[in-house]
């Protein structure tokens, strides 16, 4: 059966129709909408545009927020519209066909787990990077999602007391130093410090955002600000990795999301980190960590692998 699963994140909505073995035939996006009426109709048409050209039998959604233990209703999202929000029924209803819901992140680690990079692993974790961070926990293929449906939040993290303001309503969270949106905020504080060349300048004198990724392909070409940013990327993130690991003790740990397209830049340095961060690290195993495989596109194929499942 071929299903349709859908990445709503907090800048783009993402679906692709996806077969059995994970393996993406078609895909469309669109900028995630600001209003929960809107975001409906942004995922059914693209729902709808996919399913014209393929006999789709479910659909997959995936959300960056906390999703209630039924899995019908999305409860809140740090950066999407939907509050306490019963988009299976709705959506179900709007499309005629079954939906399923699942954290992005635990589809992520889903979709690693069946045909990525924590392929045979007994205890998986997901750290996905993207406009926030998210994470995912697998014990033999199953994932972890604690008493209330919401496990494993890493992200929010407070990591600085009374850091920086973030959308959860807190104050100095993990993701606000560690994450896409992070890399493009510390490249705009080091331009507004300094007037050192940077091919970043020119936009953002234009007061043009800078993005994570405009950060790494200026690394990419050796831009010193740039590579100095990525720098500290990597520090934030061996950090991360050494609290997923003294917490949770997996054996392989995934870096996905959208800013793992990027991983050569930024992993050998985040490793050596968390390699010096975990606790008795000369004296104890240390996890496999290793770039996705799926990169932004894990969240999407893990939703339609879930659909499909669970259509099974």
């Amino acid at each position: 059966m071929l299903t349709v699963g859908v990445d709503s994140g907090g800048t783009s909505v993402r679906a692709g129709v996806v077969d059995p073995d994970g393996t993406v035939l078609a895909e469309a996006s669109a900028a995630t909408a600001d209003r929960p009426d809107a975001l409906d109709d942004t995922v059914a048409d693209l729902v709808g545009r996919l399913a014209a050209d393929h006999a789709v039998g479910a659909v997959g959604l995936a959300v960056a927020g906390f999703v209630d233990p039924d899995r019908r209703t999305v409860a809140f999202g740090a950066h999407l519209p939907w509050r306490d929000a019963p988009v299976v029924d709705r959506l179900g209803a709007r499309l005629g066909l079954p939906v399923t819901l699942e954290h992005d992140a635990n589809a992520a680690g889903l979709a690693e787990h069946r045909v990525g990079a924590a392929a045979g692993a007994t205890v998986a974790a997901l750290v996905a990077l993207g406009t926030g961070i998210g994470a995912a926990l697998l014990v033999d293929g199953v994932l972890f999602r604690g008493a209330h449906g919401v496990a494993p939040e890493l992200g929010h993290l407070t990591v600085v007391r009374d850091g920086r303001p973030c959308p959860c309503g807190k104050r100095g969270c993990l993701e606000r130093y560690c994450s896409g949106t992070a890399l493009g905020r510390d490249a705009e504080e080091r331009l507004d410090a300094t007037d050192d060349f940077s091919l970043l300048r020119a936009d953002w004198e234009r007061a043009q955002p800078i993005t994570g990724r405009d950060v790494a392909h200026a690394a990419e070409r050796g831009d010193d600000l740039a590579c100095r940013v990525v720098d500290g990327f990597a520090d934030w993130l061996g950090q991360a990795l050494s609290l997923v690991a003294d917490v949770l003790d997996p054996d392989v740990i995934v870096v996905g999301g959208d800013v793992s397209a990027s991983a050569p830049l930024y992993l050998p340095r985040a490793r050596a980190r968390y390699a010096e961060e975990i606790t008795g690290g000369p004296h104890r195993r240390l996890a496999d960590v290793r770039p996705a495989v799926l990169g932004g596109r894990a969240g999407m194929v893990g939703a339609a692998l879930d659909a499909q499942e669970r259509a099974g």
